[in-house]
């Protein structure tokens, strides 16, 4: 191995207990391989497996918390019958040696019709997203509100039986919890909106949901993780302060980590041009080295991986480059970083083991990840 990479290898003990034998993470990506009931499918289990081994740890793709919180293809958390399917898939990453995370969710107002079976989505507010073709979804009632908080319990608490070793809250990404923060998607006058603290109050509900769970039912040290998108382009919409101001309270919480969604891991802000910091780096040195940011967003080598520690992080994920190279962190740690595929090849379809519906976004969005046309 490169004595340049050697810290990518060194293991990470979170505040829970829990040791990840190196700094390396899968990203949580979107399959939509999942059945239409959100069980696993041997596509899935196939996917995974293939790309676990000698990784620290996979985060999964999104498990909805309630069935009107899905889109097509994604994975259930959302009722007991979806344990043992749930199971499966822990085993399955976790006999690479590597620890399983499940990210859970809810879709939000970034639902549809169609796929909720005629369902009405659901989101803080009656406000549509600023995306095409978008429907403008029901407000939550209070009640309905305090339901869905416990729904992430109860998902969390369906982990836990399923031994996984740990659940990521999805507050990112325009999500149900995101959406519950943004002053764009939340006009609410109630307890839950109206003023930045009053949006804070479903994250950090969640979070406390997720925590009795694991208080009450984990029997042995479990991850808790937070995943965020730290700024907004809608007007309004979260602004890089805002998001500090949450990162503070989520730090109080005794989370094990923060998982920073942005496109570039060198992203700098989107609102305030003035700051030429990482994002990332910047909510490093404002929460300390006592809560840990995974770091993600195009990191494709090694000296970007290594790029991605320098600005202070302890922890990065690789996403899109792990389904381009499922061998990544073996070539890494054998000193075949040259041999590390950066494209892919019709050919290499059997061995990375895409499942069909990824194929399909893989071959329809070529600006997504670069694929090789077969010559014709």
């Amino acid at each position: 191995m490169n004595p340049n990479y050697s810290k990518l290898f060194e293991p990470f003990t979170f505040a829970s207990g829990v040791t990840i034998n190196n700094r390396v993470i899968m990203a949580p990506m979107t399959t939509n391989s999942s059945f239409e009931n959100g069980m696993v499918t041997t596509d899935e289990h196939n996917y995974y497996k293939r790309r676990a081994a000698g990784l620290g740890a996979v985060i999964t793709s999104c498990a909805q918390v309630m069935e009107n919180g899905k889109f097509a293809g994604s994975l259930s958390a959302a009722s007991d019958n979806r344990i043992e399917s749930l199971s499966k898939l822990a085993k399955s990453i976790q006999s690479t040696g590597a620890k399983a995370i499940l990210q859970i969710f809810h879709v939000g107002r970034m639902g549809t019709s169609r796929t909720l079976r005629g369902e009405q989505p659901v989101s803080a507010s009656a406000v549509p997203a600023l995306r095409d073709f978008a429907e403008t979804p029901r407000a939550l009632s209070d009640e309905e509100v305090r339901e869905l908080v416990t729904a992430y319990g109860e998902a969390t608490r369906r982990a836990i039986l399923a031994g996984f070793d740990g659940v990521e809250l999805h507050g990112a990404n325009t999500y149900l919890i995101q959406q519950f923060f943004s002053p764009h998607s939340n006009r609410r006058d109630d307890f839950w909106g109206g003023t930045l603290e009053k949006r804070m109050n479903f994250p950090l509900a969640v979070v406390q949901a997720a925590k009795e769970a694991i208080k009450t039912y984990a029997e042995k040290p479990f991850i808790l993780g937070y995943r965020i998108s730290p700024e907004e382009m809608e007007e309004p919409g979260i602004t890089l302060d805002d998001t500090l101001q949450l990162v503070a309270k989520l730090k109080n919480q005794g989370l094990d980590y923060l998982h920073v969604s942005v496109g570039n891991v060198m992203q700098r802000s989107m609102r305030d041009k003035s700051n030429k910091k990482p994002i990332i780096q910047i909510l490093q040195e404002q929460v300390g080295k006592d809560f840990p940011i995974i770091g993600v967003g195009l990191i494709q080598t090694p000296d970007e991986a290594i790029n991605a520690l320098d600005l202070g992080i302890p922890l990065i994920a690789v996403g899109r480059e792990l389904i381009v190279e499922p061998d990544w962190i073996k070539k890494v740690k054998e000193g075949k970083e040259d041999a590390i595929r950066t494209e892919i090849h019709p050919q290499d379809r059997a061995d990375l083991m895409l499942p069909d519906a990824m194929w399909e976004y893989v071959e329809s969005n070529p600006g997504w990840l670069p694929i090789v046309e077969t010559n014709r």
